[in-house]
């Protein structure tokens, strides 16, 4: 297995079962993301800092090649050909996300429309529930053989949902650093009038399989 980004891959010594112990190389456009990861243990993983559509590996070279969080920055035109080529007969794409619900979640529509006041730009606001969306491209060289969307309930404490907020693209890496104190300050506030010190956040989980037709 290959991990790629957020992106694993399976290679053929995982079997006919693939799970994340046959975790075989990893990549992402990130060289902090690729540092951080290289300090697991215990896992023997070559690490890459490149961006998806700039892979290289040999054809057939996977069974399964795993997207989760990642699959919608990609430019598809150009990775879909190269994801097809690198997976053996029969291989499979998964593609996985999750994220909060923030018409379902008091807390976490709360937070959002904090972020929006210092950021009403920000695109990543106002998750629904869908299946994946699979762009047409990849209808010319893969078949959506199962798909499914659930929801669950996610613990997290003021400090950790607080630093999840922190950490999303439309805060963390769009704010300041004054607005990102600014909206930490407030947020740490309002956090302790709506929330118990611990509590859940409502999620949806989806999948989606595409096998390749060859």
């Amino acid at each position: 297995m290959t991990k790629l980004g957020n992106m694993i891959f399976c290679s053929p010594a995982a079997g006919r079962r693939c799970t994340i112990s046959f975790i075989k190389t990893a990549a992402d456009i990130s060289e902090n993301q690729i540092a951080q990861a290289a300090l697991s243990e215990g896992m023997k993983i070559e690490y890459y800092a490149v961006p998806a559509e700039k892979l290289a590996f040999p054809d057939e070279s996977f069974d399964v090649i795993t997207a989760c969080q990642c699959f919608w920055h990609f430019d598809h035109a150009q990775i879909m050909p190269k994801l097809f080529r690198m997976l053996k007969s029969n291989g499979s794409l998964l593609v996985l996300c999750m994220a909060w619900l923030p018409f379902e979640d008091e807390i976490a529509g709360a937070s959002e429309r904090l972020v929006l006041k210092y950021n009403p730009s920000w695109s990543g606001a106002g998750e629904p529930m869908p299946p994946i969306e699979i762009p047409a491209c990849h209808t010319e060289k893969f078949d959506l053989v199962y798909h499914d969307e659930y929801s669950l309930q996610v613990p997290f404490t003021r400090g950790s949902w607080n630093g999840r907020m922190k950490a999303r693209r439309g805060t963390g890496a769009f704010l300041t650093s004054a607005e990102i104190l600014a909206w930490e300050q407030e947020h740490k506030k309002l956090l302790e009038q709506i929330a118990p010190m611990e509590f859940n956040i409502r999620h949806y989980a989806a999948a989606a399989e595409l096998k390749a037709r060859k």
